[in-house]
């Protein structure tokens, strides 16, 4: 069999993130308001699971849709800086790249704002040579654009299995269409991990504990259920056996991108052969770096940092 060209593949939105820490609602003029600060940062699930990755020390590519605009520039140029190969981002003319402005509080919990931009749907399944050389597929924004379609997602899905890859399926809440997961039937027993957040996993199964919920998605077919349950850890399950992780100890500053950060350390670590049980221990604590600096691409460095963090020899 031939060697795949990368160990993982992104899939999914690619944006910029207009981050505001400390808004203080109370005017200071007429049209005038404050913050602790403002940064941009590039983001989108994709987005923030590619760079983790490569920065994890995996040959990392990313498929998404950009505009040929400055927003579009800064996300290339951020990926290539951090050696995510871009020869698979589309940027066709015609649509803008999205901007997500995000109000972020002292707790690192945030809400956010999008534009029709994030709308935009490119048709990944057209092509399967984007992205069926990768030994794990990792799709970003599942109920969301490109993943909003299901046929679209099934025909991403089937080519990926009959490629021989590991599929993870990380989900949003729905923005703009709204799809039930039974709208997905047909994918959901095609996934190999799927990596909802707790309120995510509330949404789409209608439970209220992660052991149900975890259920739900197992009845439907997915093999492995992630859930991501912030300041509380993470929780996994599977027919064969159930862990639950606590929150790693840690001052959290900004929440962004802890989850894809979370994924594709778990990605990277089961890719290199690690236990289950390992490689959760290890996606947890890269989602708790994340934590630690305003941005999701700014805290997490490589893979030494986090062996270091829990302890462990390099290997």
């Amino acid at each position: 069999m031939t060697e795949p060209s990368y160990d993982i593949i992104c899939m999914g939105m690619a944006l910029i993130d207009s981050i505001l820490k400390g808004y203080d609602p109370r005017p200071v003029s007429a049209t005038g308001y404050r913050a602790g600060s403002c940064t941009l940062n590039i983001g989108g699930e994709a987005v923030n699971a590619a760079m983790a990755a490569s920065k994890l020390g995996m040959r990392t590519a990313i498929c998404c849709a950009l505009g040929a605009d400055p927003a579009g520039d800064m996300i290339v140029r951020a990926l290539e800086q951090t050696g995510v190969d871009c020869s698979r981002v589309l940027r066709p003319g015609e649509h803008s790249t999205p901007v997500t402005t995000m109000f972020v509080n002292e707790d690192g919990s945030r809400r956010s704002i999008t534009t029709q931009a994030h709308r935009y749907n490119f048709h990944p399944e057209e092509n399967e040579r984007l992205f069926t050389d990768a030994g794990a597929l990792l799709l970003g924004s599942l109920f969301r654009a490109p993943f909003d379609d299901p046929e679209s997602l099934y025909q991403v899905l089937q080519a990926a299995k009959d490629a021989g890859q590991m599929v993870f399926a990380d989900t949003k809440l729905p923005n703009f269409r709204v799809l039930k997961l039974e709208d997905l039937r047909e994918s959901l027993p095609l996934m190999d991990y799927i990596t909802p957040n707790e309120d995510e996993a509330r949404y789409y199964t209608g439970k209220e504990t992660p052991e149900d919920m975890a259920e739900v998605f197992l009845d439907l077919g997915v093999k492995n259920v992630l859930i991501k349950l912030g300041a509380k850890g993470c929780y996994f399950r599977n027919r064969e056996k159930t862990i639950k992780l606590p929150a790693c100890n840690i001052r959290a500053v900004d929440a962004t991108g802890a989850g894809d950060n979370l994924l594709a350390g778990f990605a990277s670590e089961l890719l290199r052969g690690a236990s289950i049980e390992d490689a959760l221990e290890f996606a947890n604590a890269c989602g708790g770096i994340c934590t630690t600096a305003v941005g999701a691409g700014t805290a997490l460095i490589n893979r030494e940092q986090v062996l270091a963090f829990l302890g462990r020899s390099i290997h």
